[in-house]
């Protein structure tokens, strides 16, 4: 039907007066830039929050929510990984129980011994690592590995690893001391001897049935000391390097060998032979 001429006068001063209220308001990016602000509010929380985190947390907090957001695995091969990981850690957090577990048992059978027991664990943005003293595992200026280390490999260690899905970097390190020339014609600096040990530890294992693709053999000399393997903002130059071997106590600690289960981040395609 159509309108009137007072409906159609009516119709468009209602139209005019509509315009005129939305020009009084605030303007339109207003409520875009609200939003952004508010997203970048809430990113920057979770990055306070993320960093206060055990990385161990983090990984598997992002493992949930992979579920959560739908990730199915079909049901044969659901099937499949539970026999072949069956009764193995396939989280870190147990890996880390575990061994927390071991180290109690270390130092339970060393309680008479003098000096701090050889080993501790810590955790990183690279996985669950077991801390050996290098001093307790090798003679000085030598990659031979003592029969204390063999001992804590074969009974502790390697059940240990076979005992979880993740793969492991086994690494020597050393203090900032430069090796006597005496041991220079076999090792010219701490790169080579801290290899070689990381390479040592990494044979006695496989020797014991550990599957070789599962490894890692790594050796960082001095330039990774104990406690900066997770450090991702600390600037690591020489003058750092020997401020964190300035006494006998710190360079004593920074001579070991990690074992690190890493993070699946950190993993290499890995063949499908089992440990033995």
């Amino acid at each position: 039907m159509p309108k009137t001429p007072g409906e159609k006068k009516s119709f468009k001063a209602g139209i005019v007066k509509g315009m005129t209220l939305v020009d009084e308001g605030l303007p339109g990016w207003f409520g875009t830039f609200a939003d952004m602000m508010t997203l970048l509010f809430a990113f920057f929380v979770l990055l306070a929050a993320l960093s206060t985190m055990d990385p161990v947390k983090i990984m598997e907090m992002a493992n949930s929510t992979g579920k959560s957001l739908g990730s199915k695995i079909k049901k044969e091969g659901a099937a499949e990984l539970e026999g072949k990981f069956e009764k193995k850690a396939t989280k870190l957090s147990q890996v880390k129980a575990s061994l927390d577990e071991m180290v109690e048992e270390v130092k339970a059978e060393m309680k008479d011994s003098k000096g701090d027991p050889p080993v501790e664990v810590t955790t990183s943005a690279k996985g669950v690592t077991l801390e050996i003293s290098g001093d307790f595992s090798f003679g000085s200026g030598s990659s031979a590995i003592s029969p204390g280390l063999k001992k804590l490999l074969s009974e502790k260690i390697v059940p240990e690893i076979k005992n979880s899905i993740f793969q492991i970097e086994i690494a020597g390190h050393t203090d900032s001391d430069v090796l006597p020339k005496a041991y220079q014609k076999r090792f010219p600096s701490n790169w080579e001897l801290s290899t070689a040990r990381g390479s040592a530890v990494v044979r006695n294992v496989i020797d014991k049935g550990v599957n070789p693709t599962r490894l890692v053999a790594a050796g960082y000399a001095d330039w990774v000391p104990r406690g900066q393997a997770g450090n991702l903002t600390q600037k690591i130059d020489r003058q750092t390097v020997l401020g964190l071997n300035d006494t006998p106590e710190k360079k004593g600690r920074n001579r070991r060998i990690e074992i690190t289960f890493l993070t699946p981040s950190h993993h290499k395609p890995i063949s499908e032979e089992s440990d033995g």
